[in-house]
């Protein structure tokens, strides 16, 4: 078998091969960090001298615990289904389906004839090893002497775990009571009284088992594990908990650690010293067990009390006997009762033959002079003795035997300094502690310059805390005599103050590379040679303890600072330090406060220009003010606090702010400079507030209807109401304080939406064909979508659905623009045609909110006037006309807006997609270009080009529009048919398009054709792309003059290339302007203003074509009505 390798965690483990079944743990007594995963027919020695394992081969084996090799294998017969040692481990019992046997740990050899016993599930020895029990399960539980297997108990056939793989046992330290594991129970059988008694447990379901340390048991069930305490039957701690399920648990013999090993192959470990009161434990000395009232009497030097506890210990059995007989032993040896101590001796090993009890026999043999004797005990105590603690034994054997002279110690000063090497590095030294209760040494007789050279040696080595210690502990025990010595007095002051300077620049060092656990070590002990006086340590100590989190005990080092110094502003530093990593702001800012008036009031210059580096707590105040003003300004008046359900207004919400914490983490936060940034991030935060998004079904509750019953809490119960509830709700799960409408976070509430939603509901909703649901839609950064149950749409509970790429391309598939677009909305994403087609698509109750609910989506100025009816879409596209020049509006069909002829009356006019010329690829507007070369002479271009170049922008001014667009007369009109309805076509003869066909409504005066024009407004397609041109500049030079124009002309034959590039662009022009387009009709009125007629279908006139003279050009700027 080969050797595991070494275990660097609690959570490496190592499986044993040829072992099967569910898992057990066995942990290393004197190596708590090292654990073996063992199989449930598996079992560990006391001593860690032995494991033995079953296995589905019918067969038990013995192996080496230190070498890992197989010592010996005897077979069972059927498949071993449970072992266990014997306490020293000379023996072992094994249960298969059928029998228990008993067998010799080294040789195999079976020591009793099988022993009838079906359906074994687990068997366990009693602390002494004259008794074991077996569980069966289906037969109950059998108590049988190890001795001749006579069965001394038997539970009856009631008290059946169940069909568990294993039942574990545990008993009494007295081996007087046995605990089973059981489903939902801990079943305890008293032998003495053949009676049995039992106790509910955390869980009833799932499969339980049970370890004990002989002062409590552990029980597991599921993935929970309960401590109960072995004589009182009382739990005694909390539940512990674990995330899988546990599959088996063991203790350290300590008792200290507890491991769980989980389902799926991790071991959880739990200190046990930190739930539990420390009666349950020993108390960390080298072989031996003493309970804390004990071992306080005990190192008193209080024997007669010390022998009394332990009697009452042993006669209560709270913990393991051979223990406390052998601890007895020990102090009647030292009271002289020799004989009783015997007793005890010889008691304590026929339990349980452990190291303490050879030990114990030993010091009763010196104490009887039989020097010989004593040796050849000691010898024993290593032959169960752990390899951790082998040199401490030979110790006490050259300390006990060559050395017991009575007051004598110089001699074994280097052995004392040798115990000391065997300490690990903390404030207690055991082994000083167990040499002193077993032979009653006291150590402050040791030689004093014997010490102070330890000392003096370690501090040159850098051991500095160890020498601290010592010299610690000098002053604490040595005698009076010996601390009014001039020369140790100033021995101990000048090494005292070389131990602090170092100790406080050895934490400097740890602090500033971030080992705050170091810095606060060494700064504890500094603190502990230099008491008076301190306060520069004490603040460094709060500046290591804050930096680990331990805002308490920071905060109690500063406190002992500024009582030490108040006249310093560093204590009131580190105290608002302390205070606002404890949450506990307003006792920050008054320390802060405090720190600033220490630096103004002291007397040194240099402490009071530091006054600059810091900023009050005013000064916060104020630029939070500020900031809160401005974020106001844009937010609405009145918002809902989801909190109360009440109406806030800014001041309101203003007094909230200042009155919670996160106002005061700002103020308290901001030390040195004012962060700006921040401030706005945590205002904004907030004060931002979630918008309801919905469509209106009737009479929803009003601002008025919440002020009547002052919260929306109050409101009546109402389908409507609910709603707004379920909304306020909603967004105070969220994490939001305010609720109102805005563009930062919003809620939308699909109320014809059934649950569960599916794919496609939310684009099919009456919430998508809404006006003002738009800009809800693309505006907010987060957006979250509810069905009529108020359950997120589609089952997606993530905190924004703009993140989801399944719901955002429904919604780009319905709206027909990119997903990208919604998620990332700005309004310059998109065109403004873009936009009106998507207006075009949705509804408005109020006929003004067909342009009010586009303001914000076309960033316009306009405010909204309730009244004006369809004039406000006329207002919205006025502006967006006069603000851009953008004529695209204008390219409809339908019915004329009273508000402006050239207007819709209505965004549904958008949905149809506008006519746009065939494009002119670059070979095809090569082509036209080589053809206008040949029929248009460059001044005959440039003066086209100049025309179209000196238009203006369109523009509006009290209504009326400024068009500028080339026009087309009218030389003839007439009726071609009547069509449905009221509809005419008509065609017209239109001087240089020809013939031009339309379809309109309006009865139009067919005996005055001159009233009518066709007009080009498109004057940007024209002009094409402006490459840096600006249009409306007239810095361009005149081309009309005669110089120039002719290409040939020149001296040197080469016309200049400015020219040139100007005669290029306007025929690029004129070709585009060739072009077939979509024509606007305008008739005359009397005053010289036009009107637009109204087409039901856009005109499309055939173009110019190639055909084109300046004189057929005719630009002119029309004012419409």
């Amino acid at each position: 078998m080969r050797a595991p390798p070494t275990l660097d965690s609690w959570k490496d483990v190592y499986l044993l091969p040829h072992l099967s079944l569910s898992a057990e743990l066995c942990t290393d007594p004197e190596n708590p960090q090292s654990l073996l995963c063992l199989r449930p027919a598996t079992q560990a020695s006391p001593l860690q001298r032995w494991i033995v394992s079953g296995d589905k081969g019918a067969k038990a084996t013995v192996w080496n615990a230190a070498s890992h090799e197989r010592v010996v294998e005897f077979a069972q017969g059927k498949l071993v289904q449970a072992v266990d040692i014997s306490s020293d481990s000379t023996k072992i019992v094994t249960a298969d389906n059928v029998t228990v046997g008993i067998f010799s740990t080294t040789s195999g050899i079976r020591l009793l004839p099988p022993l009838p016993h079906h359906y074994g599930r687990g068997v366990k020895f009693s602390p002494d090893g004259s008794l074991f029990a077996a569980a069966s399960h289906k037969r109950g539980f059998r108590v049988y002497s190890t001795h001749d297997g006579d069965v001394l108990f038997h539970s009856g056939l009631e008290s059946s775990p169940g069909d568990w793989p294993v039942t574990p046992l545990a008993w009494s330290p007295d081996d007087q009571q046995l605990f089973v594991a059981s489903r939902g129970k801990i079943i305890c059988f008293d032998l003495s009284k053949s009676s049995s008694s039992e106790w509910s447990t955390h869980e009833t379901r799932s499969r339980a088992f049970i370890v004990s340390s002989g002062r409590f048991l552990a029980y597991s069930a599921g993935s929970l594990v309960s401590l109960w305490d072995c004589v009182s039957h009382k739990q005694i701690s909390s539940i512990l908990s674990h995330t899988a399920e546990i599959i088996s648990v063991a203790l350290s013999p300590s008792g200290g650690y507890l491991a769980c090993g989980l389902k799926g192959g991790k071991i959880a470990i739990h200190n046990l010293r930190d739930v539990l009161s420390a009666k349950y434990f020993d108390h960390g000395l080298p072989l031996m067990r003493v309970s804390g009232e004990a071992l306080k009497s005990w190192a008193q030097d209080d024997l007669a009390n010390t022998e009394m506890l332990l009697s009452k210990e042993i006669a209560s059995a709270s913990s393991p006997r051979h223990y406390l007989l052998a601890n007895r032993a020990l102090v009647r040896t030292r009271l002289k009762h020799l004989a009783l101590a015997m007793e005890d001796v010889k008691g304590s090993l026929q339990i349980q033959p452990l190291p303490i009890g050879y030990v114990a026999m030993a010091v009763v043999l010196l104490f009887q002079g039989d020097r010989e004797g004593a040796l050849c005990t000691f010898d024993l105590a290593f032959h169960d003795c752990v390899l951790h603690d082998i040199s401490f034994l030979l110790l006490l054997k050259v300390l006990g035997v060559m050395y017991m002279r009575k007051g004598n110690y110089g001699r074994v000063m280097s052995l004392i300094e040798r115990v000391q090497n065997l300490t690990p590095e903390d404030a207690r030294c055991p082994h000083l502690e167990t040499i002193s209760l077993i032979y009653g040494w006291g150590f402050n007789g040791l030689e004093i310059l014997a010490q102070q050279g330890l000392c003096e040696t370690l501090y040159a080595e850098g051991r500095t805390a160890k020498a601290t210690e010592i010299v610690l502990n000098i002053i604490r025990t040595s005698d009076r005599e010996i601390q009014r010595s001039n020369a140790t007095t100033n021995w101990i002051a000048d090494f005292t103050k070389r131990c602090a300077m170092t100790l406080e620049r050895v934490g400097d060092e740890a602090f500033e590379s971030l080992k705050h656990d170091d810095a606060i070590a060494q700064y504890s002990t500094a603190l502990s040679l230099s008491p008076l006086g301190s306060a520069g340590l004490l603040i460094k100590r709060s500046r290591a303890r804050a930096a680990k989190g331990l805002w308490e005990d920071a905060l109690q080092d500063a406190n002992e600072a500024v009582k030490a110094d108040p006249s310093q502003p560093w204590g009131y530093e580190a105290r608002h330090v302390a205070l606002h990593g404890a949450k506990r702001y307003d006792e920050a800012i008054d320390a802060l406060e405090s720190m600033l008036h220490a630096i103004e009031q002291s007397h040194d210059p240099t402490m009071r220009y530091q006054r600059k580096n810091y900023i009050s707590p005013s000064q916060t105040i104020a630029a939070i003010d500020r900031i809160v003003r401005d974020i106001l300004k844009s937010y609405p008046l009145v918002v809902i606090d989801v909190t109360t359900g009440y109406l806030c207004d800014g001041l309101e919400r203003m007094r909230i702010f200042k009155a919670g914490p996160t106002f005061k983490e700002l103020v308290s936060s901001m030390t040195r400079e004012l962060d700006n940034d921040r401030i706005l991030r945590v205002v904004a935060s907030f004060f931002g507030y979630v918008m309801f998004s919905h469509a209106w079904q009737g009479n929803e509750p009003s601002f008025q209807d919440v002020n009547v019953v002052r919260s929306v809490w109050n409101l009546l119960y109402a389908p409507l109401n609910e709603k707004l509830r379920n909304f306020c709700m909603e967004t105070r799960r969220l994490g939001h304080n305010w609720a109102w409408s805005d563009t930062c976070s919003t809620l939308v509430f699909l109320g014809g939406v059934p649950h569960p939603s599916k794919l496609g509901d939310l684009s099919r909703s009456f919430w998508m064909t809404r006006a003002w649901t738009l800009q809800e839609l693309l505006a907010p950064k987060v957006i979250l979508f509810y069905d009529s149950e108020w359950k997120p749409y589609l089952g997606n509970t993530s905190a924004n659905h703009k993140e989801s790429p399944v719901i955002m391309q429904e919604l780009a598939d319905a709206i027909k623009i990119p997903r990208g677009t919604i998620v990332t909305f700005s309004p310059d994403d998109l065109g403004v045609r873009e936009k009106l087609r998507l207006a075009s698509t949705r509804n408005a109750t109020v006929v003004e909110d067909d342009a009010y609910s586009l303001i914000g989506l076309f960033k316009s100025d306009i405010r909204p006037h309730y009244g004006e009816g369809a004039d406000a879409l006329g207002h919205l596209l006025e502006e967006i006309v006069a603000r851009v020049g953008e004529v695209t509006v204008l390219a409809w069909a339908g019915q004329s807006s009273s508000y402006n002829s050239c207007l819709p009356a209505s965004t549904a006019v958008y949905k149809q997609t506008p006519y746009n010329p065939p494009s002119l690829e670059e070979e095809g507007m090569q082509a036209c270009i080589t053809e206008l070369r040949g029929k248009l002479p460059q001044r005959e271009a440039l003066i086209i080009y100049k025309k179209i170049k000196s238009l203006r922008s369109a523009r509006f001014a009290t209504r009326r529009l400024h068009l500028p667009c080339i026009v087309f007369s009218v030389r003839g009109l007439h009726t071609q048919k009547l069509l449905r309805g009221n509809e005419k076509l008509y065609r017209a003869e239109v001087l240089g398009l020809g013939n031009v066909e339309f379809t309109t409504a309006d009865d139009l005066p067919q005996h005055e054709p001159q009233k009518f024009v066709f007009a080009h407004p498109w004057i940007s397609y024209i002009r094409g792309p402006s490459r840096g041109i600006d249009w409306e500049d007239d810095s361009e030079p005149d081309t009309d003059s005669d110089s120039g124009l002719d290409c040939d002309a020149g001296t040197d034959g080469v016309a200049p290339l400015p020219q040139v590039d100007r005669y290029a662009r306007a025929l690029q022009m004129i070709a585009r302007l060739g072009q077939p387009f979509n024509a606007l009709l305008f008739v005359q009125q009397p005053n010289g203003e036009y009107k637009r007629v109204a087409a039901e279908n856009e005109i499309v006139a055939s173009g110019l074509g190639t055909n084109i003279t300046s004189k057929n050009i005719h630009v002119k700027v029309l004012e419409i009505l």
